[in-house]
């Protein structure tokens, strides 16, 4: 028994000293993600919808709730967030060519109908993003009529 308390002991250590180290924060502006509502003009449904499920990982500004403060689930956040805006930034929206916009918008589609976005991990703790079939079709109209805009403009060449 006297090990099990031992052990405990140092892994209590181990976790207080943890709290230290953090991870850099994505806590940015949200008025960066301004050019891509301003160009891409969702309806307020859609516009509420990105901002509930898509900007905490795909923007430069995220919301962290309260267990975010806690190491290790602060780096396991922090890894989310950096995967999140490596695949699809809307910070940087205009820096993206129309190419690459469609493309994105095109995974947008594909992830929002597939289910797979927003991620289980992150609606488990944000019941709000969980998305209605409504919600979905919303998305994936507003997505599929900014695609065909898209089309419309003349490429470099």
């Amino acid at each position: 028994m006297k090990i099990i308390k031992k052990i405990g002991l140092i892994l209590l250590i181990v976790f207080v000293i943890a709290q230290f180290f953090r991870p850099e924060k994505n806590a940015g502006d949200l008025t960066a993600v301004n050019a891509f509502l301003a160009e891409t003009k969702p309806p307020e449904a859609v516009k509420v919808i990105l901002k509930e499920t898509c900007f905490d990982c795909h923007s430069n500004h995220t919301r962290y709730p309260w267990y975010s403060n806690i190491t290790p689930v602060n780096y396991w956040l922090a890894d989310h967030i950096k995967d999140g805006t490596k695949h699809l930034d809307f910070s940087k929206w205009e820096g993206y060519s129309v190419k690459r916009k469609d493309h994105k918008l095109d995974e947008v589609i594909e992830m929002v109908e597939e289910k797979e976005m927003p991620l289980p991990s992150y609606t488990w703790t944000h019941g709000e993003a969980e998305l209605s079939q409504e919600q979905i079709d919303q998305v994936i109209t507003w997505a599929k009529q900014m695609r065909m805009k898209y089309a419309l403009v003349p490429k470099p060449e």
